[in-house]
């Protein structure tokens, strides 16, 4: 299965690194792909370092304006015009995301999924892996959201909240039925 993950590709603590780089060797000691954004700076080279580490295969997708940081040791890596095109192609790529810790693009992502996701544009399974409680006030909100009615769908179709990388892979794997 190729796993999109959306993360940051910034230096990090400890507390989200270890789990991240966890979370990598799990999803290649699977035989599972790594598809991610392709830097080789920061959270993602982590993600990169660990998966290859264990074996697994290494989808890249960079963006023009950041392939002086892509990974130079993939099995395959893709070089997109934009952000918007990035994206695309990491999902067309993907059979299920998770959406690791990250900032303001790495939230972009995760909600663009989400909304394609409540219209029926995309079928994938999502988990937020909630690294360290670094999601426990968007769970709120979209608890919120779903409670008051501005979801279509119930929560549990659009997201799954796992709190640790065994958890995220174990619903991938079993309750998404994804091998």
């Amino acid at each position: 299965m190729n796993i999109c993950v959306f993360l940051s590709a910034a230096d990090l603590h400890e507390r989200y690194t270890g789990p991240a780089r966890e979370f990598a060797g799990l999803l290649a000691k699977g035989g599972h792909t790594l598809v991610w954004g392709g830097s080789d700076a920061g959270l993602m080279k982590v993600v990169a370092d660990a998966a290859q580490a264990a074996g697994g295969r290494l989808l890249g997708v960079s963006v023009d304006f950041l392939s002086h940081k892509a990974r130079p040791d993939t099995d395959e890596m893709v070089v997109t015009k934009d952000l918007a095109e990035r994206k695309a192609q990491m999902l067309a790529r993907a059979d299920a995301i998770v959406v690791m810790v990250g900032g303001t693009g790495t939230l972009d992502e995760a909600t663009e999924i989400l909304e394609l996701k409540k219209h029926g544009l995309h079928t994938k399974p999502v988990v937020l892996l909630n690294t360290a409680g670094f999601y426990d006030g968007l769970k709120q909100q979209f608890r919120r959201m779903d409670e008051e009615g501005f979801l279509p769908l119930p929560l549990t179709d659009l997201v799954f909240f796992a709190e640790d990388g065994v958890s995220a892979l174990a619903y991938l794997e079993e309750v998404a039925g994804i091998r």
